[in-house]
């Protein structure tokens, strides 16, 4: 107890922290939040919080944990809120709490740059105009760097095509092999990893590495006596794909090229070589050609085979990887390079053989659709992963802990801690301290189209213009599809094009930081500015993650509920296994994931004390279904408006200039 007391009046008024940041203020649930993950490190367990948008959650844990003496490892949902905290958060709370720890930023192999591949690769012409100039800055940048992690690089695309080409996988690594090995970037922060007090890394390479044991989380676990995940409510869906096989295209793309240069340099004349590789290649079109005639995103295994055309493809790259690799079985034992290759390319070889054998029970396959094809066989949940990491976690005295703004519907958080398998938890929900029935309004209009409606989208776009127009802007569209967004996109250029004073921004038309960025500066126009306001229509990857405080974002509208499609495959299996166990599939499985990502879109909205704004949803059956009521309660407790009159007028009274001013930092996360 003297533990956690020494936590609590860290936040208290008058404490630590209130006398090293000028804007805190102590907010009751951050200070309870942070009492419970104390007891937690104490005593050992387990800790499931959901804390409300404005809580402050990050300190609440991170303070506790750096409190705590103990070794601690932090996992985030992405590798932005791993910078943050890494670049920010931590290096300010160990200066307040004066602690000299060390710490220490672990990412998977795709963040670090790879000096081998870039000495070999940076020279080819398959570089466009726009790669060759980025690529100039990365090479500048190589000679000074001691992270070797690509997030450095100022101006670098997201996910440029060109990235494999300068960074690493477990496939091409060459390991100890490697000319660059005593300089190489991810050994390096490996080594700092398993030497450093406190480890931040993300969900995807805890799961990556839980399954492989690559990249030195499994290793660090032993050693760690706390390990908390912060935006906690992805953990499912990421922790799956990890935990079961995948195998791509892009993935045989790359073993033709690096056997084309590999045996140009160590095995020439040997074998064809360029016919070998080219027989490969021509698979891997063929299976795009054939995925291509689907729509971009996840197609059941069942459908994507069901068209002869599929299988011939599929049984002519495992021909053709066998004949690639009998060759290479003949060359292999003249370098450990050969050798490498070809197990390689013997392992592609089985994962391409093992899609023609029946799905296991508890799991789902299917395809992924892009630029690339991806095939994915992933366990239906977490749930034996996770309990096999926090068995016997209180007898140990080890401690994890699960948190997010939004982890369920109910106050057992039934649908994150029963997909995360950890029945047992200690489970508690802390409410958002913003006074949401003074700050936000809620308009469900009643007379729009049905959802499925052709009309709708056109109905949604009329509806966000007009409000656009009254506040000059200050608008987001959040579309629960790619194909609403682009109809919506196309309603909006029609009617901004008659207005002048109105910039339309879509998704995908700059980098999300560019339009996020440029969202804002025309949010925060004067009347003297010549930037205009603007409204930005997003889809599923702004629905989380996004923070456009003050007078940024003043209009919410989300276009319909946000079920999961219907034909999506993991929803179908993990459907087809709660009617099998005599639950309902709408009740216990696509009821409750809509009314958590409706939250999390709810949630862009109010991010300060000081916010103004109104959330309109689009969605007649919110008036007309029986199932409304838990989906109406997932929501934050705001008045509700009736009618478009009242909406059109109470943005108008936002616009006030006592309601715009743009507040301050605020409290600290």
């Amino acid at each position: 107890m003297d533990f956690e007391r020494r936590v609590t009046e860290f936040f208290a008024p008058g404490g630590a922290l209130s006398q090293s940041v000028a804007q805190y203020q102590p907010r009751a649930g951050q200070i309870e939040m942070a009492g419970a993950v104390a007891r937690t490190i104490e005593t050992g367990g387990v800790l499931v919080v959901e804390a409300g948008t404005g809580i402050g959650k990050t300190f609440a844990y991170l303070v506790p944990a750096l409190m705590s003496g103990q070794r601690v490892m932090v996992s985030t949902a992405t590798k932005a809120l791993q910078d943050q905290l890494f670049g920010q958060d931590l290096p300010r709370l160990a200066a307040v709490l004066n602690l000299p720890l060390k710490m220490a930023l672990l990412k998977g192999r795709s963040s670090y740059l790879c000096l081998e591949r870039l000495a070999r690769n940076a020279s080819e012409r398959a570089f466009d105009g726009a790669a060759v100039a980025q690529l100039a800055r990365v090479q500048v940048w190589a000679q000074a760097t001691q992270t070797g992690d690509l997030a450095e690089v100022a101006g670098l695309e997201e996910a440029p095509h060109w990235l494999p080409s300068i960074t690493s996988t477990r496939d091409n690594c060459l390991g100890a092999r490697c000319s660059e090995a005593e300089r190489c970037f991810v050994n390096r922060a490996r080594r700092e990893a398993l030497a450093a007090d406190l480890v931040v890394v993300n969900h995807h390479l805890f799961f990556a590495d839980l399954q492989v044991r690559e990249s030195g989380v499994a290793e660090l676990l032993p050693s760690v006596a706390c390990v908390v995940f912060d935006e906690a409510h992805q953990l499912n869906e990421i922790g799956v794909q990890f935990l079961g096989k995948q195998l791509g295209s892009a993935q045989l793309d790359s073993l033709v090229a690096d056997v084309l240069q590999l045996t140009q340099a160590q095995a020439r004349g040997w074998a064809d070589w360029q016919g070998l590789a080219q027989a490969v290649r021509a698979t891997a079109d063929g299976l795009r050609r054939h995925g291509a005639r689907y729509r971009t995103g996840r197609v059941p295994w069942d459908t994507f085979v069901s068209n002869a055309q599929g299988l011939v493809w599929l049984q002519a790259c495992a021909q053709a990887l066998h004949a690639l690799g009998q060759s290479l079985d003949g060359v292999a034992q003249a370098s450990a390079d050969l050798q490498s290759m070809r197990i390689r390319c013997q392992s592609l070889e089985d994962a391409v053989a093992g899609l023609g054998q029946p799905c296991p029970p508890g799991a789902a396959r299917w395809v992924e659709v892009g630029a690339q094809l991806r095939w994915v066989e992933a366990p239906l949940t977490i749930a034996a992963a996770m309990q096999g990491c926090v068995a016997d976690a209180a007898a140990q005295r080890r401690s994890w802990v699960f948190t997010s703004a939004t982890l369920g519907h109910d106050q057992d958080l039934s649908w994150f801690v029963d997909g995360c398998g950890l029945q047992g938890a200690q489970v508690l929900c802390l409410q958002s301290p913003f006074d949401y029935a003074r700050q936000a309004r809620l308009y469900l209009p009643t007379d729009l189209p049905q959802p499925a409606d052709p009309a709708h989208s056109a109905a949604v776009a009329a509806l966000a213009f007009s409000g656009a127009l009254v506040l000059g802007g200050r608008t987001m569209v959040l579309t629960t599809s790619l194909r609403a967004m682009r109809a919506i996109g196309e309603a909006l250029t029609l009617l901004c094009a008659q207005h002048g004073d109105l910039e339309l921004m879509v998704q995908g038309q700059m980098p999300k930081r560019l339009l996020l960025e440029r969202f804002a500066q025309g949010s925060a126009r004067t009347s003297l500015d010549a930037q205009r306001g603007c409204i930005l229509v997003a889809s599923v990857s702004f629905w989380e993650g996004i923070d456009l405080p003050g007078q940024a974002l003043q209009l919410l509208v989300i276009d319909k509920l946000p079920f999961s499609p219907p034909d999506d495959p993991m929803h179908q299996a993990r459907g087809a296994a709660l009617q099998e166990a005599g639950k309902s599939a709408f009740k216990h499985l696509h009821l409750p994931q809509a009314a958590v990502a409706l939250k999390q879109g709810a949630g862009r909205l109010i991010r300060r004390e000081s916010d103004q704004g109104v959330l309109v949803v689009c969605d007649v059956r919110l008036s007309q279904r029986s199932y409304a009521k838990p989906l109406l309660a997932a929501l934050p407790p705001m008045a509700r408006l009736s009618g478009h009159a009242a909406f059109i007028a109470h943005l108008e009274a936002i616009t006030k200039p006592s309601t715009t001013d743009r507040c301050s930092d605020g409290p600290p996360a």
